[in-house]
């Protein structure tokens, strides 16, 4: 391959790369152009403003959604996240046949769709008799999270030797000492991607949570979805957007500790 060719190649790839970055950043950052935007037009610029932004502070239905959802996002993905992990460890110590039967059980959530896992959940809770509401949103949520938790442990547990386990055992830990001491700090990264994989899935999601919230209780994507409906406020561009910079700042976060950690090594 000649020297020009390796240049129009590489023009290629960042010409590719930056239309890529384009089409998915393009609208939300529009979004937050919008909710500095003075005017509610969505074409015309009125001048700079915080006025949304107070209105979002202020409105007691976005705080009240905002509250359940991050609860409801929290505590699911702490719940499944601790069941799954507990799952996990269970599969990995089973034969190879049985493990690969379960595995195929386990991701059958996340390939079915979301509006018959919905309906089915709806149902469920109504033959059992039980009202929907916030709990039936939070067990929804739980149940649809641990498979994504297992499916993020696993190969860490793969990873892990379980000899080293097996001495400790031998020197004289029990079992549960050996595990939090051994085992857990290296299936430890495994544990926190489910967790946040969970967080964001619970914080995400709208299918689910229309058909098991009942009436009284709103979600963010619930409310936004109502809002759309009625005509969106531009409060709600000011709320995306501090979501989404929240998202985005824990990412940073969260992979400039994983690029520190082999340096300190």
């Amino acid at each position: 391959m000649t020297k020009s060719s390796k240049v129009l190649r590489k023009i290629i790839s960042d010409f590719y790369m930056v239309l890529i970055l384009i089409f998915l950043y393009a609208p939300i950052l529009t979004m937050m152009v919008l909710s500095f935007n003075k005017s509610k037009s969505r074409t015309q610029w009125g001048g700079f403003t915080l006025q949304w932004y107070t209105q979002m502070f202020d409105s007691r239905s976005i705080m009240s959604a905002l509250t359940t959802t991050l609860i409801i996002a929290f505590v699911s993905a702490l719940v499944a996240t601790v069941i799954g992990t507990a799952a996990a460890i269970s599969i990995s110590s089973m034969r190879t046949v049985p493990r690969t039967i379960v595995m195929g059980v386990t991701n059958i959530p996340m390939l079915n769709a979301d509006i018959v896992t919905g309906i089915s959940l709806m149902l469920a809770f109504i033959a059992f008799g039980i009202s929907l509401g916030f709990k039936t949103v939070l067990i929804s949520h739980i149940t649809f999270n641990i498979p994504y938790v297992i499916l993020s442990v696993m190969p860490k547990l793969k990873q892990t030797d379980k000899y080293t386990y097996e001495a400790a055992l031998d020197l004289g830990a029990s079992p549960l000492y050996a595990f939090f001491k051994v085992v857990f700090p290296d299936i430890m990264p495994g544990v926190l991607s489910g967790f946040l994989l969970a967080f964001t899935m619970s914080l995400d999601d709208f299918i689910i949570t229309h058909f098991t919230k009942g009436a009284g209780i709103n979600t963010l994507s619930t409310l936004i979805y109502s809002e759309v409906r009625r005509g969106i406020r531009p409060s709600m561009y000011a709320l995306s957007s501090i979501i989404f910079l929240t998202v985005l700042i824990l990412l940073i976060f969260v992979n400039f500790r994983s690029i520190k950690k082999p340096e300190k090594a």
